[in-house]
């Protein structure tokens, strides 16, 4: 069967909107057809060179569609189905899953650029052409495996709920999972995009009393106002570190968040604490980057962590966070900028360069 998709073949250079042939779901897979897909700077990162990747690919991971058909053996869903994706599958079965953290499952250790079997499921003439995270919604339909699929209410607008499938999860995920934020806290987040507005729109769901938002473009302060940060710090005008220790007044934050990936933020968010707080890393850094802190802040029981997908139990949280929003409790559709047809895709990545949508999504007609 054919698909339009956006190819990379070359690092720094546009994706090729262009027909490829989409192969048979093998055993415990999916084909699915896309209604949307969000453009996220994970994405961006492969198109730079700043995680490098094998190429050609069709990009993508934020999906929303429709199960059109199923390989042997596959017991979770069905076609017609409505699912969103997972970027990490999430097996049930290695030990990351039986101890309740699926976002690490064991899956992750395949490459990524494959299906289980080792081969690829999209091929342009001869050439077979990789797959990104095995979901690769930069194209109107692709094979997913069984487990990076997660069905959802039929009601749900996947022009809409397809955000949840990474941005969203990503932020509200490191603070309600993985830093577990408590009612009275104060939250520094340093970087208010996409997944930095999710970070502040659930600190204040969690009841956090401050809400410091730090960037250095006005507009997403103004973004970050509006999902509920309390206060604002121009990065680019004052010291950040300075400014969230006099707001909070107890020699630092409860908790930072660091959304953008350089090791200036990265220390800024780690320096932004008190003695006991803790800084959550949820920004990717380009491959090699390194940081540097005092190891004698550690000894002060500082912590300086991670988040993977928000530490989210997949198949619970995303349709979670979707019942969220049907019930008018957590923004979706406030999160989306523009909207796209696939043959624009690379107009979306130049404002998400530029700094100018919180996100993008492109809808397949």
């Amino acid at each position: 069967m054919q698909a339009k998709a956006a190819v990379l073949y070359e690092t720094r250079q546009p994706l090729v909107i262009e027909e490829v042939e989409v192969l048979e779901p093998g055993p415990h897979e999916v084909l699915v057809q896309y209604v949307a897909t969000g453009v996220c700077h994970s994405d961006l990162h492969v198109i730079t060179g700043d995680m490098p990747h094998p190429l050609p690919v069709v990009l993508g991971h934020e999906g929303a569609g429709v199960v059109e058909k199923v390989g042997a053996g596959v017991e979770w869903v069905k076609p017609g189905d409505h699912v969103v994706t997972s970027y990490i599958p999430s097996c049930g079965k290695c030990s990351y899953c039986i101890m309740g953290r699926p976002n690490l499952c064991a899956l992750r250790d395949k490459p990524r650029h494959l299906m289980l079997d080792g081969t690829r499921r999209f091929r342009r003439g001869r050439q077979d052409i990789n797959h990104f995270l095995q979901v690769s919604s930069f194209a109107e339909r692709a094979v997913l495996l069984e487990d990076g699929v997660i069905p959802i209410r039929q009601d749900a607008p996947l022009d809409v709920v397809c955000l949840v499938s990474c941005g969203v999860t990503a932020g509200a995920g490191a603070v309600i999972n993985r830093a577990k934020v408590p009612p009275g806290s104060s939250v520094a987040v340093f970087g208010c995009g996409g997944v930095g507005l999710n970070v502040i729109q659930a600190a204040q769901v969690m009841g956090a009393a401050k809400i410091i938002a730090v960037d250095i473009l006005p507009n997403k302060l103004e973004w970050a106002q509006e999902f509920g940060a309390t206060h604002l710090v121009h990065a680019a005008r004052e010291d950040p570190v300075q400014r969230i220790h006099e707001i909070t007044g107890r020699g630092g934050a409860d908790f930072a968040f660091e959304v953008i990936g350089t090791p200036k933020t990265i220390e800024q968010a780690f320096n932004s604490v008190h003695r006991g707080g803790m800084a959550v890393v949820i920004g990717v850094s380009p491959a090699g980057t390194r940081i540097s802190i005092d190891p004698g802040m550690l000894l002060q029981e500082r912590i300086l962590t991670g988040s993977s997908f928000g530490g989210s139990r997949q198949k619970v949280d995303l349709p979670m966070i979707i019942d969220l929003f049907m019930e008018g409790k957590y923004k979706l559709k406030e999160l989306i900028s523009r909207r796209f047809p696939l043959q624009d895709i690379n107009r979306a990545f130049e404002l998400l360069q530029q700094g100018e949508v919180k996100r993008s999504v492109v809808v397949y007609s």
